[in-house]
């Protein structure tokens, strides 16, 4: 397989700090739509990781799991965010009250 993947370049964006509550919802919705998924598939939590019994550690509410594997989602989240308005989309927080 010759698959190179070829993301446009996000790497000059810079999210503005309102955007970072909405990046960690982002991140905690990722993981749970993964968790969906997985529970979906007939795994569920074990505390280690075991495709054989479909046991998976990371089975556990976001705030709970280590933040190595946050860090993972909100890369994804920030990723995401970064893409859409380099694709010239802007992102208007809601009004408050």
């Amino acid at each position: 397989m010759d698959y190179v993947p070829n993301p446009l370049d996000t790497s000059s964006v810079r999210l503005p700090d309102e955007l970072a509550a909405l990046t960690e919802r982002l991140a905690e919705n990722t993981h749970d739509l993964w968790a969906v998924r997985k529970l979906a598939d007939g795994w569920t939590y074990g505390p280690s990781t075991d495709v054989t019994t479909k046991k998976h550690s990371d089975l556990v509410p976001y705030a709970e799991l280590p933040e190595g594997k946050k860090a993972y989602d909100r890369d994804t989240a920030m990723g995401t965010l970064k893409l859409i308005l380099t694709l010239g989309y802007t992102i208007v927080p809601p009004k408050v009250g």
